[in-house]
């Protein structure tokens, strides 16, 4: 087993998105990933979940606090092993072979096929990768010569996994009610407070943590942002304590804590005040990750479901041969091609942004911000809705541990939470069009996409059309409406954007593809927008099902 090679849509995505000398390198070491995930990393998952899960040392032999967090072999085998192949390092520094950075495309693959073994371990790959995102653009030459080199290690010196703390038990996800607190020492701080999900604890070497400054106002305004290490350079415990871990329903291979600051060692990053600035840029890379980590599996629970269909008879039929059978699985392998194209559109536009630098909320970072909303909402969901078929497809078989689909939906449930909720998401978009009018050019860059197509896909584009059309009286009311009507319309108008977002994104393909992948655009629309409720035999069926599914 292959997830990369056995997947064509991602070769497909990388070969036109990346140039030919990091597509070919790429290739190449993807296969290798591929493989690895789909087999030693897989089941070293599956250990990991159902029986080596992260256990919290609280005290040594002598009664010290040494708030160790024990993970089980086989888990720091997958942590070299991902680590080495650049997931991280490479966005932000040379590949020795093609003496060039790497990107984000490439790394947000390595994560998908990650993720089809182990979306818990991409949990703490994401806090790396938020950590080297936040030390490389914010932080001072000295932080930075402290810490990044280490978190982007790829096997040349150690590393340093990272985490980024922000929840507290009074504010949740109102992280301006946050009670951390951090005291002038020298050119460093002192932070004393708690952190009530602190993911990746005690495995990180540096945290990035959100506290306020003693005499700095009260909200989001006056917090700072610090890098914290775990560890003095002797090795003791840097004023840290875990008081307990997470007892999670899924994603297990990642510890998850209550923290304790006790006049722990912290570096000031970027300008005082402003640490939920330059949190939110992490919080926008970690969408992303939730993205990708949805995909990743969609297309696990979608490749178990048609394989156990292949396989399972049933009334003296394979499952795959009859109709209802059919019918869920070329929905899901639709949804599923569509999702991950959008998904990996937006990772180019966001390469495209982050290579500028630029610090203001332009109106391209406002549109980038708004598909990072929409896709992260619908990607969640979508992976719960999968996980869930897939056990419906395997029966009792699917509700039994020895098979991942459990694992896959227990996994998935936190999607929907992690890196913010559907209501938080809603919020994020009535603030964008609130202060961007992001509306406004979405709909006019959706218009213009879909207008010039062959003969073959007008039937689409028309469904689209007429799609955008509904999308611009309901902004034109909500523009018009008090803030509560926005809220409660904010998740029905993501849900239209969103569909709206991913058929043009199947259609732009589709004109430069095959029947297959116009019949593709054609039945996303279809399924999606509920617009062509023709009655369809079984024939038509299975046609549509032979050219798009096997």
């Amino acid at each position: 087993m292959n997830f990369y090679e056995d997947d064509l849509v991602i070769q497909r995505i990388l070969k036109q998105k990346l140039d030919p000398d990091m597509y070919n390198w790429a290739d190449e070491r993807l296969r290798t990933f591929g493989k690895s995930c789909a087999t030693e990393i897989d089941e070293r998952a599956k250990h990991t979940d159902q029986e080596g899960q992260p256990r919290l040392v609280k005290y040594d032999r002598f009664g010290e606090d040494i708030s160790k967090v024990w993970v089980n072999e086989g888990y720091k085998k997958t942590v070299l092993d991902t680590y080495h192949t650049g997931i991280v390092g490479y966005v932000h520094k040379q590949i020795p072979e093609l003496e060039k950075k790497g990107n984000y495309l490439y790394s947000y693959a390595q994560g998908y096929l990650l993720s089809q073994s182990e979306p818990g371990f991409y949990c703490p790959v994401t806090l790396s990768m938020a950590t080297a995102l936040l030390l490389d653009r914010f932080a001072s030459e000295e932080v930075k010569e402290r810490f990044l080199p280490h978190v982007l290690s790829t096997g040349e010196t150690e590393l340093y996994e990272g985490a980024t703390f922000l929840t507290e038990r009074q504010g949740g996800s109102d992280v301006g009610a946050n009670e951390t607190k951090a005291i002038a020492d020298g050119e460093k701080y002192l932070l004393s407070g708690e952190k009530y999900f602190a993911s990746n604890a005690g495995m990180c070497g540096v945290a990035m943590v959100l506290a306020r400054i003693e005499g700095d106002r009260e909200g989001t305004k006056g917090l700072s942002l610090f890098a914290v290490p775990w560890r003095n350079e002797y090795g003791s415990l840097n004023g840290i304590s875990i008081r307990r871990l997470k007892d999670k329903l899924g994603v297990r291979a990642v510890p998850s804590a209550e923290v304790e600051f006790k006049e722990a060692k912290g570096y000031l990053v970027g300008e005082t005040s402003k640490g939920i600035y330059y949190m939110m840029e992490a919080l926008n890379l970690s969408r992303i990750c939730n993205a990708v980590a949805s995909i990743g599996i969609m297309r696990r629970a979608l490749q178990e479901a048609l394989e156990y269909a292949k396989l399972r008879h049933a009334f003296k039929r394979t499952l795959i041969e009859y109709p209802m059978v059919q019918e869920t699985l070329l929905n899901l392998t639709v949804k599923h091609e569509v999702e991950t194209l959008a998904t990996f559109e937006l990772v180019e536009q966001y390469d495209q942004l982050m290579s500028k630098d630029e610090a203001v909320l332009t109106e391209e970072a406002a549109y980038v911000r708004l598909l990072i909303a929409i896709i992260k909402k619908e990607s969640a969901e979508q992976a719960i809705y999968f996980s869930h078929e897939a056990i419906e497809m395997l029966g009792g078989n699917g509700y039994i541990e020895d098979f991942v689909t459990p694992r896959l939906l227990r996994d998935a449930q936190v999607l929907t939470v992690w890196e913010g909720t559907a209501n938080v998401l809603g919020l994020e978009i009535i603030r964008l069009m609130n202060k961007t009018k992001v509306h406004s050019l979405f709909i006019k860059r959706m218009k213009k996409s879909v207008i010039d197509v062959p003969a073959s896909l007008t039937k689409s584009r028309d469904m689209i059309l007429n799609e955008i059309d509904t999308l611009v009286r309901l902004t034109q009311f909500i523009e018009g409406t008090d803030e509560d009507t926005k809220t409660y319309y904010a998740k029905k108008m993501a849900k239209q954007m969103v569909l709206i977002f991913e058929a043009q994104v199947a259609l732009s393909w589709a004109k430069k593809g095959t029947e297959r992948e116009e019949k593709i655009v054609e039945r996303f629309c279809k399924q999606s927008f509920n617009q062509d409720r023709a009655f369809e035999d079984a024939a038509q069926l299975k046609e549509d099902f032979n050219l798009i599914v096997r």
